[in-house]
């Protein structure tokens, strides 16, 4: 038990201590599974993981509370592994380690795991609870989500028997979400000759690093560094003024993440690199120029490296650098509807070069179906004019609000009588396993709500502790006051 689970509530935050000891990177939750699941049955709850992987608990309604509508919990077990250059942690087998830094809680050197693991802390200690009034609840948690949403996807139309959804997946404390934007993976890939590096080549390992990175969805806006576009973008100069010769690609790892770092090995003729690396640093000013306030930490570097085994053949180098350079990256375009909102956007989240492939991948989002089906057509375009093949997988639906929704003007009248003002109703450019869930089960009546947390997605994720008792109080606010089922 670590510092953190003294905090308040120290029912929250001891299970979220206790799964911060838990790895669970995506597709790779499993013992998260077991560790909820054990805990369900330990409270003599009905427990259920189905084929999936995801867990289900019902607790029954309190007494005199049975004539409530029901309530599912859902939140997802697993979290996304992004830690700094230099931090030593291997997220299959490795705890998180916590620590207090003034109002917040955050990881030494890695994602915190509070998405979504504050939310699975919640719901467990709703469940725990023995002097908490609701109705019947209905924890759900899904695994998975982050890289797939495969929990939400393999999910049975006749699980769930709940009325009411509350997501505790949301990252404003103070906002109610009631809407969230789709999204569909990009993938690009380009085959290349092996080609022999020519006589009288020096190699050299391009490094792009020092981005914050974070959230694909959230964090867009914010017009961070992304390592992929800015490595091309180097790329592109030193191919036009000078002969390199490119011959291995390594940038970003993660669909839903804004890429870090990025690394190119390339080689040069003798007597060359100089000039070469003078072309690298005028770039690199005028990039870190125009980063100076989103993500001042750029680091661009040339090193020496060992002569690789091989290069990209001429034509599929130029096509890659062309095609990396050109295609959209970042903010498409603004909401009409929802002031300050991203409508549509896309990270080029991963590029890799490795066995005569270099494949490129990236997660297209939008509120709007018509404007993410243009965005694939035109990154599509893209790269079907540079020679490679392109596909399209994943596709999840967006999530659209309700304004006449039971459950929103509920928790709105609490929360003003709980704090004195009314909190923003918003939606998010970032995917909610809502979308899916509530077209597989059209009759829920469906919220999302959470803590504040910042920068989910990369090492400088933190929670702010007093956001998270607010919530608390809010969530079992809520569940006290849930309507009452017509026709009891």
């Amino acid at each position: 038990m670590s510092n953190i689970a003294n905090l308040e509530p120290q029912c929250v935050w001891k299970h979220f201590d206790a799964l911060t000891q838990i790895p669970r990177p995506s597709t790779h939750e499993q013992k998260a599974v077991e560790f909820v699941a054990a805990f369900g049955k330990k409270l003599g709850l009905e427990t259920t993981i189905d084929e999936t992987g995801n867990v289900l608990i019902r607790k029954p309604a309190t007494k005199g509370m049975e004539n409530r509508k029901s309530v599912i919990l859902q939140s997802h077990l697993d979290m996304v592994p992004q830690k700094n250059v230099g931090t030593v942690h291997d997220f299959e087998k490795d705890p998180i380690r916590t620590y207090i830094d003034g109002e917040w809680v955050k990881a030494r050197g890695t994602t915190l795991g509070a998405d979504n693991g504050i939310g699975v802390a919640a719901a467990m200690a709703v469940l725990e609870a023995g002097d908490i009034s609701h109705g019947a609840i209905e924890a759900l948690f899904t695994v998975d989500e982050e890289t797939g949403m495969t929990g939400a996807f393999g999910l049975k139309p006749d699980l769930l028997k709940g009325d009411i959804l509350i997501n505790l997946d949301s990252e404003d404390e103070g906002e109610l979400f009631v809407g969230c934007a789709g999204g569909i993976n990009g993938s690009f890939t380009f085959t290349y000759k092996e080609t022999p590096v020519p006589a009288g080549h020096e190699a050299f390992t391009l490094s792009v690093t020092g981005l914050k990175g974070g959230h694909s969805g959230l964090d867009i806006i914010l017009g961070r560094g992304n390592a992929n576009k800015i490595l091309f973008r180097i790329l592109h100069a030193l191919a036009v003024n000078h002969d390199i010769r490119l011959a291995s690609i390594d940038g970003g790892n993660l669909r839903n993440a804004i890429p870090r770092e990025a690394f190119a090995v390339f080689t040069i003729p003798a007597g060359k690199a100089t000039a070469a690396k003078r072309t690298v640093e005028s770039v690199y000013q005028l990039i870190a120029a125009e980063l100076l306030l989103a993500d001042e930490g750029l680091r661009i570097t040339v090193e020496p490296a060992a002569t690789p085994p091989h290069i990209f053949d001429e034509k599929t180098q130029q096509a890659l650098i062309a095609a990396v350079y050109a295609t959209p990256n970042g903010v498409i375009r603004m909401s009409d509807a929802v002031p300050g909102l991203v409508e549509t956007s896309t990270n080029l989240a991963i590029v890799k070069s490795e066995n005569d492939t270099i494949v490129i991948r990236c997660l297209l989002r939008s509120s709007v179906n018509s404007a993410k089906d243009d965005l694939t057509v035109a990154m599509g375009a893209v790269f079907t004019l540079a020679g490679a093949t392109s596909s399209f997988d994943g596709g999840y639906p967006g999530w659209k609000p309700d304004p006449s929704s039971t459950i929103l003007q509920t928790m709105v009248s609490i929360y003003k009588q709980l704090y004195g003002v009314e909190p923003k109703i918003a939606a998010v450019h970032a995917g909610l396993e809502c979308g899916l869930i509530g077209g597989l089960y059209p009759q829920l009546d469906m919220i999302s709500c959470g803590p504040t947390l910042l920068h989910p997605h990369s090492p400088d994720e933190k929670l702010e502790i007093a956001t998270v008792e607010k919530w608390w109080i809010f969530l079992l606010k809520t569940l006290e006051n849930v309507p009452i089922k017509k026709n009891m």
